[in-house]
């Protein structure tokens, strides 16, 4: 295998807010491998909450580099093994074992959904995200692009206000993320408002070792808890199961694809309703994820879609929320300044 990092400022076209933050752009690093004529792409962005920087993600591959050019064929589980050997971070993993899955199928000439033996039916809507500002900010937003789900970041002293400001606006469907910024109490109290405002479920809404308080939120709210600082690897999973309804997925936190499926697998196992969600990632990035789209409930896999200008072609999400798959294999990704 050949390896090559590039390293990419992701222009958004706004300003994303969270509880915890604001920014106007999303460092990544790409990974290309290359094999007999083919190349597979991978994605991985910074992140300041895990102390990520492009600095660390391409130092650590860079040491690792002279046995990942060792590695003989593309299978991507064998690939893996290679990895856990290796001292790498999660984010690394993930950004490597997206670009030898990319490779697999692209060399196979099938794209990974197919390879998995699932098909393009009955697909989840991806949400659009609607960072946290003043509400004008997101009513404008959400007007720029109409959409039938949002997911709405909240955090505030004013959350409840918020979603009755934008439902004066649409009937779409909500999905709210609180980014572990509530308590237990906020947490029944605002369940119990949003809901009648068409609110679907509440992601992450405590600190994410609040093990017990979501224990007891997960039993008593009136609308569904999904995990996200919560389940970040496999281990998180079957804790998971005890304390959520649901579990998000983050590629860049668990590791990439080859993880990812494994969770999924386990978190079905626990009755645990499946979301994979992203990292305001390019188009690379996405379009790994829409290869999982046949096996999942929920999908947030708008990153794409916030950017002032993307870096690849792959999966196109077009504006009637459908999705398009490239006829090429793998992710189907290519970088337009390849």
């Amino acid at each position: 295998m050949k390896l090559k990092l590039q390293r990419y400022q992701l222009e958004l076209a706004h300003t994303f807010g969270i509880s915890r933050e604001r920014y106007d752009t999303q460092p990544t690093l790409i990974a290309s491998l290359s094999s007999g004529g083919k190349t597979g792409y991978g994605e991985a962005t910074s992140n300041p909450y895990y102390g990520v920087t492009l600095d660390t993600l391409t130092a650590e591959i860079e040491r690792a580099r002279e046995p990942l050019e060792a590695f003989r064929g593309t299978d991507p589980a064998e690939f893996f093994r290679l990895l856990e050997s290796l001292d790498l971070s999660n984010f690394a993993r993930c950004a490597l074992d997206m670009a030898c899955n990319d490779l697999h199928g692209k060399c196979l000439g099938k794209p990974l959904y197919a390879l998995w033996g699932t098909r393009l039916e009955n697909l989840p809507v991806t949400n659009y995200t609607i960072g946290l500002d003043t509400p004008e900010k997101m009513v404008e937003k959400m007007k720029e692009r109409p959409w039938p789900v949002y997911k709405v970041k909240l955090g505030t002293d004013r959350d409840v206000s918020l979603i009755r400001e934008l439902r004066a606006h649409t009937d779409a469907v909500f999905r709210v993320d609180a980014n572990c910024a509530w308590t237990v109490a906020e947490t029944l109290e605002n369940a119990r408002a949003l809901k009648p405002l068409g609110v679907e479920f509440i992601e992450q809404p405590l600190p994410a070792e609040d093990w017990q308080g979501m224990e007891y939120v997960a039993h008593s709210s009136v609308l569904p808890v999904i995990a996200d600082e919560s389940c970040i690897t496999e281990s998180d999973v079957d804790p998971c199961g005890l304390h959520f309804n649901g579990i998000n997925i983050k590629l860049t936190k668990c590791g990439g694809l080859t993880p990812a499926r494994r969770m999924i697998q386990r978190g079905r196992e626990l009755g645990l309703k499946i979301m994979v969600g992203c990292m305001t990632e390019s188009t690379v990035g996405i379009s790994a994820i829409a290869q999982l789209l046949p096996q999942l409930d929920y999908v947030d896999m708008d990153g794409a879609m916030l950017l002032r200008r993307d870096i690849a072609r792959g999966v196109v999400i077009r504006e009637d929320a459908s999705v398009i798959f490239p006829e090429t294999g793998g992710c189907g990704v290519t970088l337009l300044d390849a």
